[in-house]
């Protein structure tokens, strides 16, 4: 064969498969700015009404990201409804009855396509935005932080994948400190991310073990919770997390000092001996600035957990199916 020829072939065939192989695109903030301006305002916008409607649906968006998020990364699975293929991850054990806000995240979805003018902005996107309006309209202007964009969404989701990777409450410092380092996180983002918890609900179910059964919880706050969460019955029945669940501050740490953490996990990151955990638990406390600035890179750096960028998954035209 002609040199010339087989070089030009070769040339062929290089430049097809790089148009096969999916392209891994980093994340960047500037996604949507030209294709779509509006889209992140828009965003804002429904998640501030929704907030204004009831206070609770911050937590509970910042919750659906994080969720999102520890499960095969941050690809929009978990507002995914079961189908005949498969189990999606809104029955898991972490998640049923207990995960909350799919309404408003339909409701964000069709106000974005309709300002864009066609299915631009997916699913896992809106979730990792709707997280961060949440916490800067709760806490205010030092916890925004630029969310990085460019996400699809998944076309598949499993039940059994989110009960393994979602962390219950019942876990021990060991363990939780496991799971998220089994996502690429360390120490310092389990303490931070965990400072979610200063915004909303618990449910009796959740923290029932903790207040009958732990040693480092206040007595006086363990007797009241136990009021509304008796040892049988009551399972829904709603605590706060901490004393201002409708404010993104600082209150969740301070509370951790004093052994008021709700959940067993929670109190797990102060245990009053020095370590690690303890002093950024009491940094936290006494310096909002460090909590806002850490919260927002450790969200940053959970929401690159395997994105699906380039040609891998789709813009979904409904966030709870797939598109056929």
């Amino acid at each position: 064969m002609d040199s010339h020829l087989q070089s030009y072939l070769v040339l062929v065939m290089v430049t097809l498969a790089t148009f096969m192989i999916p392209t891994f695109a980093q994340l960047t903030p500037d996604y949507y700015d030209k294709v779509c301006p509006e889209a992140l305002p828009t965003i804002k916008s429904v998640v501030k009404q929704a907030i204004i409607r009831e206070k609770r649906i911050g937590a509970s968006l910042l919750r659906l990201h994080f969720h999102d998020c520890f499960v095969n990364g941050c690809d929009g699975s978990v507002l995914l409804d079961d189908t005949p293929f498969f189990l999606g991850e809104k029955t898991a054990f972490p998640n049923i009855n207990s995960i909350r806000g799919f309404e408003v995240v339909d409701e964000i979805k069709a106000a974005v396509d309709k300002v864009c003018k066609y299915p631009l902005v997916s699913c896992a996107d809106i979730l990792a935005v709707a997280a961060r309006d949440s916490v800067a309209i709760l806490g205010g202007s030092q916890y925004w932080y630029q969310v990085l964009l460019g996400r699809r969404d998944a076309r598949y989701a499993s039940r059994d994948a989110a009960n393994v990777n979602l962390p219950p409450p019942f876990l021990n410092f060991t363990q939780l400190l496991a799971n998220f380092q089994s996502h690429g996180l360390d120490l310092k983002d389990l303490v931070v991310l965990s400072g979610g918890h200063t915004i909303g609900l618990a449910k009796c179910s959740s923290f029932r073990d903790r207040i009958f059964n732990d040693t480092n919880i206040q007595p006086k706050f363990a007797a009241t919770l136990r009021e509304s969460c008796p040892r049988v019955g009551g399972d829904t029945n709603l605590a706060p997390l901490d004393a201002s669940p409708s404010e993104f501050d600082t209150t969740y740490y301070k509370a951790l000092l004093y052994k008021k953490g709700l959940l067993h996990s929670d109190q797990e990151l102060f245990k009053g001996d020095g370590c690690e955990s303890d002093q950024l638990v009491e940094l936290y406390s006494k310096d909002p600035y460090a909590f806002a600035r850490d919260f927002g890179v450790s969200m940053i750096k959970m929401g690159n957990m395997k994105p699906l960028t380039g040609y891998l998954g789709e813009i979904r035209y409904n966030c709870r199916k797939v598109n056929y």
